[in-house]
């Protein structure tokens, strides 16, 4: 048995379906294994920052029924940077060591970060600076954090998206219509080519190869004489014009937001086919829900592995899955190269081999 530790536990970045599940498993293995005290930080490093620094004591009890919990019990940020913070006054402030500080004033021993590859730079950053022990756990639908082979999240949310793309089959046939799916995944197209091959997609659209307009309507009228009066289009929110423009808009918080390129497409494919065409927009319902039970495993086997890796002193690094187990690297190694789509992948390959048009 170990000797007794406080350790921490955060959520940061955007929501997805499994963080629940990940908090789950690390208490359970924390306490139930090496009778250790776990530390729920509220609201990422924003719960760090604060005086008192906000926490709630997790045990056993609290999380048990968290396996199936969309969302995350402990809150979660994807705004302000704690090294240039923005003050109401609109000043950006170093605040960085007020996080540090609040590890330290929890006596903590190590603390858990759930993220993405933006979210594991900064905790990473403030665990240099300010001597925390730092083990991660790769979080993002968009799957776009380099090395792990999924992130938590994702599954969820191509199951999702492939449901989507059933039900417009109905419509799409019903009424001889071209129905557009516009679905997340940030600058990388993991989502939607996975999506758009499991669910039966006849033109999928990613960020990673580009395409035309009159390829796509050439494909559509290629299945009208095949006497197919529908098709349906899976498109990634980071997908460009065909110029090359970015579509996307400005929140009140200055951030820019992806959204429109289904829209966009929809206009150009009614003029160049004549084909009646709707669009759907996903949003946010890719990231809530019910986890998938590969989202409960992986977040289960995730958050045994990280409370592991603190016992066995083992800081700075990422648990992640690659073949058919669990495994760790260098924070700084996962977070290197940003993963997006390889255009000569399997799944590529794959989508062209049925017929799929993937561009050019």
């Amino acid at each position: 048995m170990d000797e007794t530790k406080r350790i921490g536990i955060l959520t940061s970045g955007g929501d997805c379906a499994g963080l629940n599940a990940i908090i789950r498993a690390v208490v359970f293995r924390a306490i139930g294994s090496y009778g250790w005290k776990v530390l729920g930080i509220s609201r990422a490093t924003q719960g760090l920052m604060s005086r008192p620094p906000e926490f709630v004591t997790l045990e056993i009890e609290k999380v048990d029924r968290l396996l199936t919990a969309g969302g995350t019990m402990l809150g979660t940020t994807n705004k302000g940077n704690p090294f240039a913070f923005p003050m109401a006054n609109g000043e950006l402030v170093d605040r960085s060591q007020e996080i540090i500080d609040g590890y330290h004033l929890l006596g903590l021993d190590a603390i858990i970060g759930i993220g993405g590859d933006g979210s594991m730079a900064i905790l990473r950053r403030l665990a240099q600076q300010g001597g925390m022990n730092l083990v991660t756990i790769p979080k993002t639908i968009d799957n776009d954090v380099d090395i792990t082979e999924c992130s938590i999240g994702f599954d969820t949310a191509v199951n999702t998206a492939t449901e989507a793309l059933d039900r417009l089959h109905f419509t799409a046939a019903s009424h001889s219509r071209v129905m557009i799916l516009e679905v997340m995944g940030r600058d990388a197209g993991h989502i939607a080519i996975s999506a758009g091959i499991a669910g039966g997609a006849d033109v999928i659209l990613i960020p990673e190869i580009p395409y035309t307009i009159a390829n796509i309507c050439d494909k559509l009228r290629e299945r009208q004489e095949q006497g197919k009066n529908y098709s349906l289009v899976i498109v990634s929110e980071a997908v460009r014009t065909e110029e090359g423009e970015k579509i996307s808009s400005t929140d009140p918080f200055g951030q820019s937001r992806y959204g429109g390129i289904g829209q966009y497409l929809a206009n150009r494919i009614s003029t160049c086919s004549g084909a009646e065409t709707r669009v759907t927009v996903l949003g946010h319902i890719q990231r809530g829900g019910t986890p998938s039970p590969l989202d409960r495993l992986l977040a289960s086997a995730f958050g045994v592995a990280a409370v592991d890796l603190i016992a066995e002193g083992k800081y700075d690094r990422m648990v992640g899955w690659r073949d058919r187990q669990v495994m760790s690297v260098p924070i700084e190694q996962a977070i290197a190269r940003y993963c997006v789509v390889d255009p000569g992948s399997t799944l590529v390959k794959t989508a062209r081999g049925l017929g799929i048009y993937l561009g050019d």
